[in-house]
């Protein structure tokens, strides 16, 4: 049996040489994802911005340096979770992904859960909360543990957040982001006496 970081190894192989979308010619190269295969936490983003294209990895921008100071709050060093994004590569000039877009990555995706296999998916923004569940609304289930069925994938829990580049430009959104994130180690306690 491999190892759970081989078999991501053996997905980026895959997913590098993904030209499904048009999104793939016009970046620099396929971010993947980054962290511990075997993370209890799983963060998800919408898409590479300018930084993540050029260097490889998700998260490493202003939204990076947020989502880092959050991290250090709940005392979990950033090598013990696993953040990825919704598409893979960059959309030209930082725009929102495309439906269609997000629906050709969306396997890939599939495929890191269920490797990875997490305790909780900590979604960021309204793209990563629609591609599990299309109809909701940010607003309305941020901060709320959510229990979903998906199919190839099974049960997960997911805990829906602002997106850090939301909460960077609105105070009110920054507030609600940081109360959020504090309830994530509760969470995880919760989910684990559960299990």
């Amino acid at each position: 049996m491999k190892s759970k970081l081989q078999q991501l190894n053996a997905l980026n192989r895959l997913m590098s040489s993904c030209a499904a979308c048009t999104l793939r010619s016009g970046c620099s190269r396929v971010v993947f994802g980054s962290g511990n295969p075997t993370a209890k936490i799983m963060f998800i983003g919408e898409a590479p911005g300018k930084k993540e294209d050029e260097l490889g990895i998700p998260f490493v921008g202003s939204s990076g340096r947020i989502l880092d100071a959050m991290l250090a709050s709940i005392n979990v060093p950033r090598e013990d979770v696993y953040l990825t994004n919704v598409c893979k590569c960059r959309p030209p000039e930082n725009r929102d992904p495309l439906p269609e877009e997000i629906a050709q990555c969306w396997p890939w995706l599939e495929k890191q859960i269920k490797i990875i296999d997490p305790k909780i998916i900590v979604t960021l923004g309204k793209y990563a909360l629609n591609s599990f569940l299309p109809d909701a609304k940010i607003s309305q289930v941020h901060g709320q543990l959510i229990n979903i069925d998906i199919k190839k994938i099974g049960k997960i829990n997911l805990f829906p957040l602002h997106h850090p580049a939301a909460a960077r430009i609105n105070r009110k959104t920054r507030a609600l982001f940081e109360a959020d994130f504090q309830k994530i180690p509760q969470l995880l306690e919760k989910i684990k006496k559960e299990s």
